[in-house]
C-alpha cells in the first residue's frame, strides 16, 4: 500500500496544508549609501576583459554562385568609395571611424571620429 509522504517522510501529515514562512532578509546598501549618486562603479574589475576590435573597409553582397567562382586575383567591389573612413567595431558594435596609416611597415588606424555612447547603442540595432 502506497502512502503519501511529506518531505520529512511522516505519513501522518500527508494531505494536510503546510505553511512556510519566508526568511527575513536585510536590505543591502552600497558603501556610504548617503552619497547616493556619487557612488561610481569600480572599472578596474573589467580592464582585463578581452574584446575583439575589427576594422571594416566595406561590404559586398553576392550570390553563393559568384562567391564560389572567386579565385586568386578576383576583385570584389565594396560599397564604399576610396578615401572614405573605415568603421571601427568592438565586439561587432560600431564605436568609431578612422583611416589607415602605415607605421614601420605595419598597418594601423588613426581614429578620426569616436561615436558618443548614445550613438553606439543605436548602431547595434
Amino acid at each position: 500500500m502506497d502512502e503519501a509522504k511529506t518531505p520529512e517522510g511522516n505519513p501522518a501529515t500527508a494531505g494536510k496544508a503546510q505553511t512556510f514562512q519566508a526568511p527575513a532578509l536585510e536590505e543591502l546598501a552600497a558603501p556610504d549609501a548617503g552619497a547616493g549618486a556619487n557612488v561610481r562603479p569600480n572599472i578596474d574589475v573589467i580592464l582585463d576583459v578581452p574584446v575583439t576590435l575589427s576594422l571594416e573597409v566595406g561590404r559586398a553582397q553576392m550570390s553563393v554562385g559568384k562567391l564560389l567562382r572567386l579565385s586568386q586575383g578576383s576583385v570584389v567591389e565594396l560599397d564604399r568609395n576610396a578615401g572614405e573612413p573605415l568603421d571601427v567595431l568592438v565586439n561587432g558594435a560600431l564605436v568609431a571611424h578612422g583611416e589607415i596609416v602605415i607605421i614601420n611597415d605595419k598597418f594601423g588606424i588613426r581614429l578620426t571620429d569616436v561615436l558618443p555612447p548614445a550613438k553606439r547603442a543605436a548602431s547595434q540595432d
